[in-house]
């Protein structure tokens, strides 16, 4: 069970920051080089939906961008929605000031997730997934190839080992000594399901996992000897039925590749399937924004990643809550946890 039921010496964070922020240079340049958004911005303060009507752009992409740049100082927005420019980009991305940074990024225009974002921002739909071969496939359509469905949950999974384990101290309070049946819905390699199986005897757990990643789960719970108590269950959970008797359902780090149509449905089909009125728990466990949106920056940072490859981005906790109140939950608690995410806890009203 090592690594699953401990935590090491040291926080790792600043480590899965560089690669969890590593597009928001690109998102940065195109709106700089590409798009001249910052020059324009200062001339024309703006909702989102007015930068969106100007530009032709997709209200997720743009939001996203919009937000990195709050949690930069670059933008400002009032309790009007209006976003303006921050002292900061005033001062550095105008080309009226003898502080003008613009020109700084002309020499990363031709790097290829720039050109990404300029599309992604026009379209709102993500790109391929780097390194992928098949130009139509985004994230989701590479996971239909096995090879690289091994080699995505395989990251996923290592990053899990410490993450899933500061999930579980977190939601010690909620599942405790107590028997417990988890759903972990898109679960991936298990790791979560394991984590929780590690620290707590008297948990079961099922993933709910999409061929092919289903057998990547089984092999990695049968590695971490676990198969005696977390179960693997194949299907679409978007289409298919859910495995029941299972009370608490658990989304660890699945909502931020959904845009907002996606999260209410899987929200509602959680709701059904848990049944009762004040029974049973929702866990989501993501990368959450602060309610303005306004950061925590590595989370910011890491949504430009979300907006290029998958359809989803980063929400706020009280973006979040309000999905939760449109899907029949209301929302009982949120908590850091570890690697910058957090968890969210919901119960059916």
């Amino acid at each position: 069970m090592t690594g699953l039921d401990s935590l090491p010496h040291t926080d790792p964070s600043v480590i899965l920051r560089y690669r969890d922020g590593l597009y928001a240079v690109d998102l940065l340049t195109a709106a700089i080089v590409e798009f001249e958004f910052f020059q324009w911005l200062g001339e024309h303060p703006s909702t989102l939906q007015q930068i969106c009507d100007h530009f032709g752009w997709a209200p997720r992409p743009a939001d996203v961008l919009v937000t990195l740049g709050k949690a930069n100082q670059l933008v400002q927005e009032d309790e009007n929605n209006v976003c303006s420019l921050g002292e900061t980009g005033r001062e550095h991305l105008c080309h009226d000031t003898p502080w003008d940074l613009s020109h700084y990024f002309e020499s990363l225009k031709d790097r290829p997730v720039v050109a990404d974002f300029v599309k992604v921002l026009n379209t709102g739909k993500p790109a391929q997934w780097s390194g992928h071969q098949d130009a139509d496939a985004d994230w989701h359509g590479a996971m239909q190839n096995e090879n690289f469905a091994v080699a995505f949950t395989e990251a996923m999974d290592c990053r899990g080992v410490f993450l899933g384990k500061k999930l579980a101290d977190a939601a010690a309070d909620l599942i405790g000594e107590r028997e417990t049946r988890v759903l972990d819905i898109g679960g991936g390699s298990g790791v979560y399901s394991c984590a929780l199986a590690a620290n707590f005897p008297d948990l079961k757990s099922t993933v709910f996992e999409v061929d092919p990643v289903d057998e990547i789960a089984r092999r990695k719970i049968e590695e971490r000897h676990l198969s005696d108590r977390v179960a693997v269950a194949t299907g679409d959970m978007f289409a298919d039925p859910w495995p029941g008797g299972c009370r608490v359902h658990l989304f660890s780090n699945v909502m931020h590749d959904w845009d907002v149509p996606e999260i209410l449905a899987l929200m509602k089909k959680s709701r059904e399937s848990i049944g009762g009125q004040n029974e049973g728990l929702l866990l989501i466990h993501e990368t959450f924004l602060n309610a303005d949106k306004t950061g925590p920056l590595p989370v910011a940072e890491y949504s430009c990643i979300l907006a290029h490859s998958t359809q989803g981005k980063c929400y706020s906790v009280t973006e979040m809550a309000d999905y939760l109140d449109q899907s029949g939950f209301e929302m009982l608690r949120f908590q850091e946890t570890g690697g910058d995410r957090g968890l969210i806890v919901g119960r059916p009203v």
